[in-house]
């Protein structure tokens, strides 16, 4: 089985790729990529079992309906329900707010915060790909699923912050260290320094375990 993991930014610059090999007992980090370009995307995906993304693939019910009224001029507010709460079920998806509740992770907002750019990416990348014939759901059941690594670092009782940019280097390298002693049948191989090195690597080489 082979298993390709995205850590998505709205430019390829920031964009990393990481390809699994899973067989008898162990999974290989065979593959590496950044930046990560849509074409590189695309090239690793064709012989994947299943893609991670690390990205919202999609905006809330809510927020999309907003938008048209809005658009359209017919916006009208909900009475039952506070400020509040009716600008929380705009700005979180229910897979946001099951990720708060199960793990107590707050994702980012993909309808408030930045990430909003690169699931813009996220969403030319899912039309890309069933054009090349995969079966694209949002749910997960077809060929890509979201990830999250932070959530699934902490899931695994593993350092989930502290390791991102050049202020995060010590932790990173630790992190990195504490992932092959909790999983010594991950071979990252050649690639191991460049997870030390890359916080986009190894969120991409998490994001493959995790699809």
């Amino acid at each position: 089985m082979r298993t390709v993991g995205i850590d998505l930014a709205a430019e390829p610059a920031k964009t990393a790729i990481a390809v699994v090999e899973w067989r008898s007992q162990v999974a290989e980090v065979v593959a590496v990529e950044l930046p990560g370009t849509d074409e590189a995307v695309l090239r690793h995906s064709v012989a994947a079992d299943k893609v991670g993304i690390d990205c919202p693939l999609g905006w809330p019910d809510n927020f999309v309906r907003f938008l048209n009224a809005h658009h359209e001029h017919r916006l009208s507010f909900p009475d039952e329900v506070s400020s509040a709460e009716w600008r929380r079920s705009l700005a979180y998806r229910r897979t946001d707010e099951y990720v708060r509740s199960t793990v107590g992770i707050i994702p980012l907002s993909v309808a408030t915060d930045r990430i909003g750019v690169t699931a813009m990416r996220a969403a030319r990348l899912q039309v890309l790909l069933a054009a090349h014939g995969h079966t694209i759901d949002r749910a997960g059941s077809g060929l890509v699923v979201e990830v999250y690594p932070a959530a699934g670092l902490f899931r695994w009782d593993l350092p989930s912050r502290r390791y991102k940019g050049n202020d995060g280097r010590t932790e990173l390298s630790s992190l990195v260290d504490q992932l092959q002693r909790a999983a010594p049948w991950l071979l990252l191989g050649a690639n191991e320094q460049t997870c030390r090195r890359s916080d986009h690597v190894l969120d991409a080489v998490v994001s493959a375990l995790l699809a």
